[in-house]
């Protein structure tokens, strides 16, 4: 018997009236997970092609998996680089299974670099998995609806948006916070209007800003500090990120300090041209953003106060930097709080490039602007929408009356 078959065996006992009623949302989970279904989508957000809204899901897995693998080699890189050149202590218990398995501190050695990361990219995505979808498969099953897959894509998300060296409990509080707060309490899936994983890490950045932000949290070695390219741009500008030694093709490649599937922008953008490609991802939203960030930024070149050293960075830089290239691509491209009309997706991206580049500008004390951009243009996004159903209402309108 197949595993289809045993499937079809065991669904009526997860029907109404069967003795795991109750649990219909794990088994439908994990059916859907593994095959297609021919049943159309219910609930927002609602897919107008062959592809369902599982598998447009599963897409965007796939989409960050580059992501996710320069993650984890760049995070042991980071870590071996500051044990071996600057002495640096990596006593912990990662560390003392990465000696166990036969590695030494070496950042010559890709695989040690790969294994490495992998041991603090692992905790902190399995974390966010089981604590997430703890909250999700109950919600489910109070609600009576099904698990949605969108929840492997908040997972993956909200994980590459955090430090490396990041405490497991406060995973586990950033995505309880992200997933009640920012998904279920307004009904799940296709109802809420802010991305739950930037609410997750934007909770953590307020509540615990000494844990998520700063020097220390961005190599994976305990009491060792070493400023990302965007902090230092914010508070000494470009000449001081030269000093530093980074170069522009390390922050594009990913060799630099940062969160763990943050720091390459060449493997989020082959990710992002792969959502592009399937379209998953909106290219209106993704080119508003560009724009918005390009226009943005040699404004405050030309016109920028000579005082501000952010103001003098290359619209190049801001992409290669930071998390606006996984913002850009990933969040703001979500198809349930992004604005839904056509015009209204050009206007959503030229706002989140504005507020990006406005932010990292004018407010030094937080030069990473993507995350409070996106979730500010969320809450503007209904009423963008609303503001172009208006138009085009009132432009039919007046061809009646003309008529």
């Amino acid at each position: 018997m197949s595993l289809r078959d045993r499937f079809h065996r065991w669904e009526p006992h997860f029907l109404p009236g069967g003795k795991w009623e109750r649990w219909y949302p794990l088994y439908e989970m994990v059916e859907t997970f593994l095959y297609w279904t021919n049943q159309p989508t219910k609930s927002a957000p609602h897919v107008r092609d062959a592809i369902d809204l599982k598998r447009m899901m599963s897409y965007v897995v796939v989409a960050l998996l580059p992501a996710v693998l320069m993650a984890c080699y760049n995070t042991g890189y980071q870590a071996n680089l500051a044990v071996s050149a600057f002495g640096a202590e990596k006593g912990d218990w990662r560390g003392a299974l990465y000696l166990a398995l036969g590695f030494s501190f070496d950042p010559e050695s890709v695989v040690g670099n790969f294994v490495l990361g992998f041991l603090h990219f692992l905790p902190i995505y399995l974390t966010t998995l089981v604590v997430g979808g703890l909250w999700e498969v109950l919600f489910a099953i109070v609600r009576k609806h099904e698990v949605n897959e969108g929840f492997l894509v908040t997972s993956m998300l909200y994980t590459l948006t955090m430090p490396p060296n990041a405490p497991l409990w406060l995973v586990a509080l950033g995505i309880s916070f992200g997933v009640v707060f920012g998904k279920e309490i307004f009904g799940g899936t296709g109802k809420n209007f802010l991305n739950p994983a930037l609410t997750g890490r934007a909770f953590l950045f307020f509540a615990y800003p000494s844990a998520m932000s700063g020097d220390t949290v961005w190599v994976a070695v305990d009491g060792y500090a070493r400023a990302t390219p965007l902090g230092i741009g914010a508070s000494e500008g470009m000449a001081g990120i030269a000093q530093a030694g980074y170069t522009w093709w390390d922050a594009f490649l990913g060799f630099i300090p940062g969160s763990l599937g943050e720091t390459s922008a060449l493997a989020i953008l082959i990710g992002g041209l792969f959502l592009l490609y399937t379209k998953i991802a909106s290219w209106r939203i993704v080119a508003g953003v560009a724009i918005g960030v390009i226009v943005t930024t040699l404004l405050f070149n030309w016109f920028g106060p000579e005082n501000n050293p952010m103001a003098a960075m290359p619209w190049y830089w801001h992409f290669a930097v930071g998390g606006l290239m996984l913002a850009m691509f990933f969040m703001a491209t979500d198809p349930v709080s992004a604005s839904m009309t056509q015009a209204g997706r050009w206007i959503f991206g030229l706002l989140i490039g504005f507020m990006v580049v406005l932010i990292r500008v004018a407010n030094p004390a937080f030069p990473e602007g993507a995350m409070l951009a996106v979730l500010f243009a969320n809450v503007w996004a209904p009423f963008i929408d609303y503001l172009v159903m208006r138009w085009h209402l009132s432009r039919r309108e007046r061809r009646y009356v003309q008529l």
